[in-house]
């Protein structure tokens, strides 16, 4: 019995100089680190994946906090899901602001012929419905300078921005064609 013991003892003496004589997975959290680096420098990945990189953000500091209590093991394993979450990021940020260019594009494109139509139809009403004319032009001016600040907003590969100016003229438009239904409406109704 004394013999198992001292067996025991000395199984559980080497476990301790063995568990402080583990050295920190420095190789995976240097790569880690890199990673999160990269994708924080990725302008598509901070636009667009927000979120997972977030979470390669929140990875790497759990890392970091396990490596500093000496749990390695645990350390090595959040290095791991901070290069994983990092390029998660990288690729949603590409896939993200080629779907947003797509968008921005789309609604760049279905706005010249509604700028047109709107236009034409306010010059043909003018003199047939009573309408607020003059606003009515400047609200086709303001939709026709943001649609061209979304068409530079997209040549300059600002997506976001092309979409929200693209998104303004539409609504601009949109208000031009209710105006023009709403004068319409009132004189049918009075025939």
């Amino acid at each position: 019995m004394k013999k198992f013991i001292a067996v025991l003892t000395a199984v559980f003496v080497l476990g301790l100089i063995l568990a402080a004589c583990a050295k920190p997975p420095t190789e995976e959290m240097n790569r880690a680190h890199d990673a999160v680096i990269r994708a924080e420098n990725d302008a598509d990945a901070v636009n667009y994946a927000g979120n997972t990189l977030i979470r390669a953000r929140d990875a790497l500091a759990r890392m970091q906090s396990e490596a500093d209590a000496k749990r390695y093991d645990a350390a090595k394993s959040f290095a791991a899901e901070a290069i994983s979450a990092a390029e998660r990021a990288i690729t949603d940020g590409k896939t993200g602001a080629a779907r947003a260019k797509d968008e921005a594009a789309n609604l760049v494109n279905s706005l010249s012929g509604a700028l047109a139509e709107a236009s034409s139809a306010l010059a043909r009403q003018k003199d047939n419905l009573k309408l607020d004319f003059d606003a009515l032009s400047r609200d086709l001016e303001a939709a026709n300078r943001s649609l061209d600040d979304a068409r530079k907003s997209l040549a300059a590969n600002n997506f976001g921005d092309a979409i929200a100016k693209g998104q303004n003229a539409r609504s601009l438009l949109s208000n031009i064609s209710a105006g023009i239904n709403e004068a319409a409406q009132a004189v049918s109704r009075k025939k």
